[in-house]
């Protein structure tokens, strides 16, 4: 049988290869004997990112590197915020019960003095600036019971009319001060140790000018509070 003088040709099959796999291409050759473009899988982190996030899209109107940015600083931001939190909540332990300045301890017990214009209380006691008073820290006066801070009554609250003495060493004078104070308010800017009181008491203890001083106090006698 006779035949043709040339064998026909198989036409090549191009392989569109998109730009973001070129670099993950090799060579083989096809059964005509032709040679090839083929993707190859790749395994690495970098193909595992590009299934994920392929490079050729736009993330919320950004290019795929800067999303991952953005997404990257939020995620950072959001681990402060839970660390910055939980720092704050471990911190609170250190106002647990059993390390307030609480009655019915005999310790001494430090802080800041302070004076305020005394009128009506959270005891419900009306007072001026020359009584001898006392408010005491939010912190121990919630702890230690009822409090409308708390949906209570503050009247009833056991440190109200509870007696403290307030003592330190006045240097102007070159002599040690004290005075006995009643407890008739809540002090909201006052940490456990401190002591927020008349004008007239502050200047039996520091002069008007000091504004703040440091003091050391007890409880005179022994309170019960709530749970």
């Amino acid at each position: 049988m006779a035949t043709t003088g040339a064998a026909h040709s198989i036409p090549r099959k191009e392989i569109q290869i998109p730009e973001w796999e070129q670099h993950s291409v090799v060579k083989h050759e096809d059964p005509t004997g032709q040679r090839v473009d083929a993707p190859v899988k790749s395994g690495g982190l970098r193909a595992r990112l590009d299934a994920v996030f392929p490079p050729h899209r736009r993330y919320v109107g950004l290019s795929r590197k800067v999303f991952l940015i953005a997404l990257l600083a939020a995620v950072l931001a959001l681990l402060a915020l839970i660390i910055g939190l939980a720092a704050g909540l471990s911190g609170g332990s250190k106002h647990s019960k059993k390390n307030l300045p609480l009655p019915g301890n005999t310790d001494s017990h430090t802080g800041d003095l302070t004076y305020y214009q005394p009128g009506l209380g959270a005891c419900g006691i009306t007072s001026d600036s020359t009584d001898s008073i006392v408010s005491v820290s939010h912190i121990i006066f919630d702890a230690a019971g009822s409090s409308s801070s708390q949906g209570g009554n503050s009247n009833n609250n056991p440190l109200c009319g509870q007696m403290l003495r307030a003592s330190r060493y006045d240097e102007e004078a070159g002599a040690d001060r004290s005075v006995d104070l009643k407890v008739v308010d809540r002090c909201t800017g006052c940490e456990p140790g401190d002591l927020d009181t008349s004008l007239g008491v502050f200047t039996r203890l520091a002069a008007e000018a000091s504004g703040r001083v440091d003091v050391t106090w007890a409880w005179l006698q022994p309170v019960a509070t709530g749970s």
